[in-house]
């Protein structure tokens, strides 16, 4: 609602009020035919004497043209300021109104309403200082009904009051005024009952907005609210003014403690050094100081600690953060990240060597300044008055120097200033350092963990395999998932995944332990239930040992899953203790998640681990993955499982490529949880590189034997090979002939080194021992590790197999 429509037309301070006014009808022969008493009252002539005359007897020099080209054009009418006679002879300037009039004979009159150009100015005078005071005044004015409605407020009033009246005017009561509304309800509906003006003075912090920046140390916050009836000229009270004030005054030692609160919750919210910095300069400025700069020493994000005392070496410093109460921030010389230089003298070089706080007046003539004529020319420019320079320091050790300075603002910094930056500062410098030495732990918990997994996984012709690890977006950066790849004997490969419970170095050190007990038992060609079996007693003792050295335990839990696939026999065997089962992605058939026997998670001990035998067609993928990847979609499993079989779904796509889909598909932008993942392409070993023999149990059939290896690598190719071979089966084949008992069965497999085996249904293994000069016998064994690259025993359900592999010459 605009001023005017507040006021009513019918005002009698309007200067064209219709009774008040001079009101003329002039019709289209330019005789006047209505002259109003106002008319007479305004230029002293009865309407006897003009009525029925041209207009131009009463118009300055009778040249009604010339007097008309004076006015402008209005909507349909015309307004300006025309000279007019006066009976008496003077001339009047009115200020007229016209506007056209339709006849009934079609002809064109005109109304003209005209009044005193005096007053018109005058009351025009009025209404723009109304205006002003309701529409552009700071002061907030507004007019609610007998029923304390919202009827009209001005921008001021609407922008004091939270919720704001002007989003519903019609329905917005005093009720709605916050915080304050009995109080301002009370007051107001007492005006109403009393007709006496009420008055109100509260008190309210005020609000500091650290991202918009609006607020200075020591400011306090009033609002004073007035109201008053408001009565028409009967008497009759229409409704309440209410008229408020917002000011601000200073209580400074109360706001300082207010502002070293919220320092305290706003500064060191994370570990992350460059963010605590900048929350140091987002409390300063502006409440404290116009421009902050916050230089750290190199040494502060080095691995060793830096220098304990004052230093002078000036030169290590580097702009960490800054902030400004100007956008543009023309005093800033150094960019963010860039080495800092302080000429010699200057207050931030004798803070860092002395330790202690430096405030001085900053003026054209300032000695050290004079010797820097970029930050003289930006500051003298600027004008800057005064300059603080604090160390920060924490634990004995000189971090950096923190650097406010004042412009705007025109109080000097004051002792009082000076110690409320010192105690700022000074908490600012312990989360500094605590993050300092954060980012040191979490590198060297970042250089374990990487030590620990594998640098890059071994060439296998049984899989071919790709990976991802990503650790989690958590504050201890870390964690104990892991992955392995690990080659058996008889071409066959394990494929682990596992995670330990929790995040940070211990998790990381467990999972290397882990790891490499898994490793060590691989070698030893136990099956998969039998191998976790194993690391299941492992971690109970770890768990043991920790709670016994009053240290907590290292190893609280963990999953795992133990796979091994065969290419000979085209099956893959798994075993897992509290893990995800893996899912297989078939070339015709869809994804499959086998049932595997759920174990439960390493460390509770006592209870059994189970094995499945899965048929897995060459070509296809298997994946082995911690939860992290199908807990990742809002925790929900079923989601994160039905996802993988989306990214799994075209198992032909190259691998790198399906680790890509799986991290894009899977994992939000900054996952939760820790995620290792491992996909391997299976290839079986063709029929043709596979040959085996059965051996009776008699000593004349290891020359049948040896033949018979020989005869089958002259069709191979490796007749370079045939002596060692031909030692290798000799060996194994009498050892088993002596020692153990039948079936006994000899294997030869041509992969990427040529293999023998030689299984028997004894359970005995034999052992590697340096015979006597004396002794007739023993020396077996000793000859095949010393012809192999390398030998072992494998346990079976049948019994056991002896194995020895050879290192094939190129191209074989």
């Amino acid at each position: 609602m605009g001023v005017s429509g507040a006021l009513g037309s019918a005002d009698p301070a309007d200067p064209f009020d219709i009774e008040s006014a001079a009101v003329v009808i002039i019709d289209a022969g330019r005789l006047i035919v209505h002259w109003s008493p106002g008319a007479g009252s305004l230029l002293g002539y009865p309407a006897g004497d003009v009525v029925g005359r041209p207009v131009e007897c009463v118009v300055e020099g009778g040249d009604l043209a010339a007097a008309a080209s004076r006015l402008r054009r209005t909507g349909q009418g015309w307004t300006g300021v025309l000279g007019v006679r006066h009976r008496a002879g003077r001339v009047v300037d009115l200020a007229i109104r016209a506007c056209p009039l339709l006849g009934a004979d079609g002809h064109h009159g005109w109304l003209v309403v005209a009044r005193d150009a005096k007053e018109q100015a005058e009351h025009e005078f009025f209404e723009a200082v109304a205006q002003g005071l309701l529409e552009r005044s700071p002061i907030g004015i507004a007019m609610l009904d007998t029923d304390l409605r919202w009827k009209w407020s001005n921008r001021a009033l609407a922008d004091m009051e939270e919720p704001r009246p002007d989003q519903d005017e019609a329905s917005w009561t005093l009720t709605d005024a916050g915080e304050s509304a009995p109080v301002v309800n009370r007051h107001a509906r007492r005006a109403l009952i009393t007709g006496q003006p009420q008055v109100t003075l509260e008190h309210s912090p005020p609000h500091h907005d650290m991202s918009r920046r609006t607020s200075r140390t020591g400011e306090r916050c009033f609002r004073l609210r007035s109201f008053f009836p408001v009565r028409n000229a009967a008497g009759e009270t229409l409704g309440i003014c209410l008229v408020a004030l917002h000011a601000t005054g200073q209580d400074s030692a109360r706001d300082r403690l207010t502002l070293l609160n919220e320092a305290s919750e706003h500064i060191g919210t994370t570990l992350d050094l460059d963010r605590t910095v900048q929350e140091l300069a987002e409390v300063v400025v502006p409440r404290v100081a116009d421009f902050v700069a916050i230089d750290l020493l190199d040494a502060v994000r080095a691995e060793a600690d830096p220098p304990r005392g004052p230093t002078r070496d000036e030169r290590t410093l580097r702009r960490a953060a800054h902030l400004s109460i100007q956008e543009d921030r023309p005093e800033v010389v150094v960019e963010i990240g860039a080495a800092t230089h302080y000429p010699a003298r200057s207050p931030q070089e004798r803070c860092l060597a002395t330790g202690k706080p430096i405030r001085e007046v900053v003026s054209a003539s300032t000695p050290w300044l004079v010797n820097d004529s970029q930050r003289w020319m930006k500051l003298v420019r600027l004008g800057v008055h005064t300059h603080l320079v604090v160390p920060l320091r924490a634990r004995g050790i000189t971090m950096g120097v923190v650097t406010l300075l004042r412009w705007k603002n025109p109080e000097p910094f004051d002792e009082d200033d000076l110690l409320l930056v010192e105690e700022l500062v000074a908490r600012a410098a312990v989360c500094v350092d605590n993050a300092r030495r954060f980012a040191r732990q979490h590198q060297a918990a970042l250089t374990l963990q990487t030590s620990l997994l594998p640098p890059d996984l071994p060439q296998h012709n049984a899989v071919e395999v790709a990976y991802r690890y990503l650790p989690a977006d958590t504050e201890a950066g870390v964690g104990g998932d892991w992955f392995d790849v690990i080659p058996l004997s008889g071409a066959r490969v394990a494929l682990i995944v596992g995670d330990v419970v929790g995040h940070g170095l211990h998790a990381a050190a467990s999972m290397g332990r882990l790891r490499a007990a898994v490793q060590t038992l691989a070698d030893l060609d136990l099956p998969p239930d039998e191998l976790l079996t194993h690391v299941d007693d492992l971690v109970v003792r770890l768990s043991d040992e920790a709670e016994a050295s009053a240290e907590g335990p290292v190893v609280v839990g963990a999953t795992c899953v133990y796979a091994v696939y065969d290419p000979v026999a085209r099956t893959i065997v798994v075993a897992r203790a509290g893990h995800p089962s893996p899912a297989i992605a078939h070339l015709r058939e869809p994804v499959e998640f086998p049932d595997i026997p759920a174990g439960p998670p390493l460390g509770l001990g006592g209870l059994p681990f189970e094995s499945a035998e899965i048929a897995v067609e060459e070509g296809s993928i298997i994946a082995l993955y911690t939860d992290g990847l199908i807990e990742a979609s809002d925790r929900d499993v079923d989601v994160g499982m039905e996802r993988l079989c989306f990214t799994l779904a075209h198992p032909d796509r190259p691998l790198e490529e399906l680790c890509d889909i799986m991290v894009r598909t899977l994992l939000p932008e900054r996952p939760r949880d820790d995620v290792a993942f491992l996909i391997a392409r299976t290839h079986a070993l063709s029929p043709d590189r596979v040959f085996s023999w059965d051996i009776p149990a008699d000593p004349s059939a290891v020359h049948v034997a040896r033949n018979n290896a020989v005869r089958q690598l002259s069709v191979w190719g490796l007749d370079e090979v045939a002596f060692t071979t031909e030692l290798i089966v000799s060996e194994l084949v009498t050892n088993a002939i002596r020692h153990a008992y039948g079936p006994i069965r000899l294997r030869l497999i041509h992969e990427r080194a040529l293999i023998c085996e030689v299984s028997d249904a004894s359970n005995t293994s034999p052992h590697l021992r340096r015979a006597l000069s004396t002794d007739e016998g023993g020396r077996g064994l000793f000859l095949v590790a010393q012809v192999a690259q390398r030998w072992g025993t494998r346990h079976t359900s049948g019994g056991k197999t002896i194995w020895a592999e050879q290192q094939l010459p190129d191209g074989a």
